[in-house]
């Protein structure tokens, strides 16, 4: 379905001042972001319009009752300079289990898409040109109805903006696996992508880094002793030759890139298996030699190669090389950049300007 979405352009793009080469993570946004209003049941005014700030009441109900949901996403370009989407349609539906479990509407999913579209079609001069770079493009869902009281808003906003980016970790990254603080429990959050599950993280993630690590990994919240993601991505092990990955149990964040992976990695032929995994297994596993490698799965991560892992006094070490990540990593910038064949048929090409 084409939707009717208004465009009001720039005068004067400000891409020309960036330098693709040194992108400051999150702080460089583009010309334009894509919004829509939620008014008396109907999402209305879909529009692109120059960034800027957005008018917001101080009684915004997500600023009191956290009703804020986003998705991460990226855009690449092939050989021929055509802006390509990863798995939008995937996006969308994350969005909308997110809603519902936040007590929001559901969002168009083929406005969703075609809001994106053509918001990258305008920007395809942002998207970075360099190997491991990529336009971000971050979609969120708030509550801005002005009113103090617990029940569920009645007016939101949905946007898009989009920020070049670069790769996101250069290095192999250390763990610490928390022992004390919760990111999610049974029947709780966990599974959504609401911007209060991140805000919660945010203390015990500086203390992991005062202690020179990376990122937080996240235990159950009843024994301290079963895996459920990392910080920015989920996490993946391969133990005597098999990958396995913690399940899905409403505890864990359902990726896209966690189900791309998976995906790319049994049609290569391994064993990945979905299951419940303690820190004690990966511990033994490392005494033994059987953990080969560990890597963690993210939009805005991609992959990231894991060196080792803090367990209270012990430190499990997982390896100095990451031959299997190394190769899915390839192959999914690959099918992203459109250098190999997308026989998965996740991509979607931009190929002229819609706008």
């Amino acid at each position: 379905m084409k939707h009717n979405i208004s465009i009001t352009t720039v005068t004067e793009s400000k891409v020309k001042n960036v330098d693709f080469n040194n992108i400051p993570l999150g702080t460089t946004f583009t010309d334009h972001m894509f919004i829509c209003d939620y008014n008396n049941g109907v999402w209305e005014n879909p529009r692109i319009e120059p960034m800027g700030m957005i008018p917001t009441h101080p009684a915004a109900m997500a600023l009191h009752y956290g009703q804020a949901i986003f998705e991460g996403m990226k855009a690449t370009v092939d050989a021929d300079g055509n802006p390509m989407l990863f798995r939008a349609d995937k996006n969308a539906e994350r969005l909308n289990f997110s809603a519902d479990r936040m007590g929001m509407p559901s969002f168009p999913e083929d406005l969703f898409v075609e809001g994106l579209k053509q918001l990258v079609d305008l920007e395809r001069n942002w998207i970075p040109p360099i190997d491991g770079s990529a336009l971000y493009l971050r979609p969120f869902m708030y509550a801005d109805e002005a009113f103090i009281g617990m029940r569920a808003a009645t007016h939101f906003k949905f946007i898009i903006m989009a920020s070049p980016a670069g790769p996101f970790f250069t290095k192999r990254i250390k763990l610490w696996a928390e022992n004390k603080y919760i990111r999610a429990a049974s029947g709780g959050t966990g599974e959504a992508k609401a911007a209060g599950n991140y805000a919660a993280a945010i203390r015990p993630t500086e203390y992991a880094k005062a202690k020179g690590y990376d990122q937080v990994l996240w235990l159950d919240a009843v024994e301290h002793n079963y895996i459920q993601e990392v910080g920015t991505m989920n996490i993946f092990f391969k133990v005597n030759g098999k990958f396995i990955t913690p399940k899905r149990d409403g505890s864990i964040l359902d990726g896209i890139t966690r189900m791309s992976v998976i995906d790319i990695l049994r049609d290569k032929g391994y064993d990945v298996t979905e299951r419940a995994i303690t820190i004690q297994e990966i511990r033994d596993a490392s005494l033994d030699g059987t953990l080969e490698e560990a890597f963690g799965t993210g939009t805005a991560v991609g992959i990231a190669y894991i060196q080792e892992i803090a367990m209270g006094e012990h430190t499990i070490h997982v390896s100095d090389k990451s031959p299997v990540g190394l190769e899915v990593n390839d192959t999914l910038n690959a099918i992203k950049t459109g250098k190999i064949e997308d026989k998965f048929g996740w991509m979607v090409k931009i190929e002229k300007q819609l706008v």
